[in-house]
C-alpha cells in the first residue's frame, strides 16, 4: 500500500491505532482530532486518502465532504462512525463518501477499504458534488433505525444507495422488525420528502381510497402495506392505479411505490395470496429486513436507545442492571424490535428504581412469553440450552461427550419448530452460542490474562482481540476501537 493518509478523529486511541497500521502497510500518515487541522492539509494538497469520524469537536465529519471533493475532487473519503444509525448511512452515501464503516469497526476491513480508495486514485472523471441537504430524521419514527450488525448495515447501504432511484421497493421481514418504519424513511429522507405520502391498507382499498391516494401522493410515495393481504378485487385495482401512474399522462409526476410483506413474498405468490403480476410490479428493489434473533447485539444498544427515548417522553430514566442486562439478550424475541419496545416502555414505567433488576426483568420476559402467538415462534439456541432438563442421566457432564450434549441440544432446537426449518443463517447463529460462553469461562478461567486465554485456546492474541470485540466481551484494559 503506497499513498498519504490523513486522519481525523478525536479518539487518541484510534488515531494510535490507524497511524501504526497505516504505517506498518507502508502509508505514511498525518492523524489530528481536529476537522479544521484537517481541512488546511486537503487544502495544501495534502494526502491521497481521508479517513474521518462523524461527530467531532469542532463539526461533523460528513458536513465537511463536500468541501472536500470541491477542493480536491480526486480524493475519496471514508467514514467511520459510532452513530450506527441509517441516516448517517444515507447521508455517507450522499455527500459522496468512498466508504462508510460503523463503530467499531474490522481493523482488516478498513485497511482492505483504504487500499482500495489508494489503488484507484485518481479519479479525476469523478463529478464535483454540489453541497448537498442534510436529510432529516423521520419524525418520531415508531421504531429506532439503528444497528450494528452486519446485516442491518447491509440494508442501511441498500437504502441508501437507492433511496432515491426511481424504482418501487419491497421491504420484506417479519412481523415487528420495523417495515414500515424503514417504509417511511424512503419518503421521509429522499428528495421527495416536501411531497405527498400517502398509505393504503387492506382495511381501506378501495377504488376511491385508491384513487386518492395516487391523487394526494403525487410526486411523493405511496406506502402499500402487506397487499397479500387484499383481497383479489383490490389487488386487480392496484395493478390499474400502477398502470395508470407509469403511462397516464402525468407519468413525470408519478408517486413512488414503497410495499411492505411478509418475510418470503415470492412464497405469497407461490400460494395464492398475492398476484403475480401485481408481485413484479412492486419487486423493482427488494430491501430484507432481519429478524432481531439474527442480530442479537444490537438488543442492549437498541433497549438503552429505547429507555432514553421514553425518558425524553417523560417517563423515568431507567438502566438496565448487569444480569438484567443478559436476560434480555437471550430472549428470542419473536415479536421483534416492536416487542422489545413495548417491554422497555413498561419497565420505565413499573421498575422500583432507576436500576432495572434482574426480577424485573424475568417478570417483564414472562409477560412477553405468555402473550406469543400461537404459530411456531421463533427460538433461539439459547433457549433450548436453558430449557433442557437438569436431572436426567445424560446431562451429567460425566455420562456423556460433549458432542452428544450438542447433539442433543441441536436436535431440540428442531424439534422446536416442528414442521418447519429454523430461519436461516443457522451456522454462525449456533458458533456464536458456543463461542461466547467458551470466550468468557476461558478468560473467567485465566483471571482475564488474554495472553493466556490465548495460548489456553490455543489461537493467537489478535484473533482472541478481535473475537471478543465481534462479541462485545468486556475485559478489564481491553482496548476497543470505538
Amino acid at each position: 500500500m503506497d499513498g498519504t493518509v490523513l486522519i481525523a478523529d478525536d479518539d487518541r486511541t484510534i488515531r494510535t491505532v490507524l497511524t501504526q497500521a497505516l504505517t506498518r502497510a507502508g502509508c505514511r500518515v498525518h492523524a489530528t482530532g481536529s476537522l479544521a487541522q484537517l481541512s488546511k492539509w486537503v487544502e495544501e494538497g495534502r494526502g491521497d486518502l481521508v479517513i474521518t469520524d462523524v461527530m467531532m469537536p469542532d463539526g461533523n465529519g460528513i458536513d465537511r465532504i463536500p468541501a472536500i471533493r470541491e477542493a480536491r475532487p480526486d480524493l475519496p473519503v471514508i467514514v467511520i462512525s459510532a452513530q450506527n444509525t441509517i441516516v448517517t448511512a444515507i447521508r455517507a452515501t450522499e455527500a459522496d463518501a468512498f466508504e462508510y464503516l460503523p463503530k467499531p469497526f474490522d481493523l482488516p476491513d478498513l485497511m482492505g477499504k483504504a487500499n482500495q480508495a489508494l489503488s484507484r486514485r485518481p479519479r479525476k472523471s469523478d463529478p464535483v458534488p454540489e453541497a448537498l441537504p442534510v436529510p432529516r430524521e423521520a419524525a418520531d419514527p415508531a421504531m429506532p433505525l439503528i444497528g450494528h450488525a452486519p446485516s442491518m448495515q447491509a440494508l442501511f447501504r441498500m437504502v441508501a444507495r437507492v433511496l432515491n432511484a426511481d424504482l418501487p421497493v419491497i421491504i420484506a421481514g417479519e412481523a415487528g422488525v420495523g417495515k414500515t418504519t424503514i417504509a417511511r424513511s424512503f419518503h421521509d429522507l429522499s428528495d421527495r420528502r416536501d411531497r405527498g405520502l400517502a398509505i393504503l391498507t387492506s382495511s381501506d382499498a378501495g377504488e376511491d381510497a385508491i384513487n386518492r391516494a395516487a391523487d394526494k401522493a403525487r410526486g411523493g410515495t405511496i406506502i402499500i402495506e402487506n397487499p397479500s393481504g387484499f383481497d383479489p378485487a383490490a389487488q386487480a385495482r392496484l395493478i390499474g392505479m400502477i398502470e395508470v401512474l407509469e403511462s397516464g399522462p402525468d407519468r413525470a409526476s408519478a408517486p413512488r411505490i414503497v410495499t411492505t410483506t411478509g418475510p418470503d413474498p415470492q412464497a405469497d405468490v407461490s400460494n395464492g395470496r398475492l398476484r403475480s403480476d401485481l408481485y413484479y410490479r412492486l419487486a423493482g428493489v427488494t430491501v430484507s429486513v432481519p429478524p432481531l434473533r439474527a442480530r442479537v447485539d444490537d438488543i442492549l444498544p437498541l433497549a438503552a436507545h429505547l429507555l432514553a427515548r421514553a425518558a425524553a417522553q417523560g417517563l423515568p430514566e431507567r438502566d438496565l442492571a448487569d444480569d438484567a442486562a443478559a436476560l434480555l439478550r437471550a430472549h428470542p424475541f419473536p415479536g421483534n424490535v416492536r416487542e422489545l419496545e413495548n417491554m422497555m416502555r413498561r419497565l420505565a414505567l413499573t421498575a422500583s428504581g432507576a436500576m432495572i433488576s434482574a426480577s424485573e426483568m424475568r417478570e417483564a420476559l414472562s409477560q412477553q412469553t405468555g402473550s406469543r402467538p400461537s404459530a411456531v415462534a421463533p427460538v433461539s439456541m439459547a433457549s433450548t440450552i436453558t430449557a433442557e432438563p437438569a436431572n436426567t442421566a445424560q446431562s451429567a457432564p460425566g455420562n456423556s461427550r460433549l458432542s452428544d450434549s450438542v447433539e442433543a441440544h441441536l436436535q431440540r432446537y428442531f424439534d422446536l419448530h416442528g414442521d418447519a426449518l429454523p430461519p436461516p443463517g443457522l451456522y454462525d447463529r449456533i458458533l456464536r452460542e458456543v463461542e461466547r460462553p467458551l470466550l468468557q469461562v476461558a478468560l473467567d478461567a485465566t483471571g482475564g490474562n488474554q495472553l493466556r486465554c490465548a495460548d489456553l485456546l490455543g489461537i493467537n492474541r489478535n484473533t482472541l482481540r478481535k473475537k471478543l470485540t465481534e462479541l462485545n466481551i468486556e475485559v478489564t484494559r481491553r482496548r476497543k476501537l470505538m
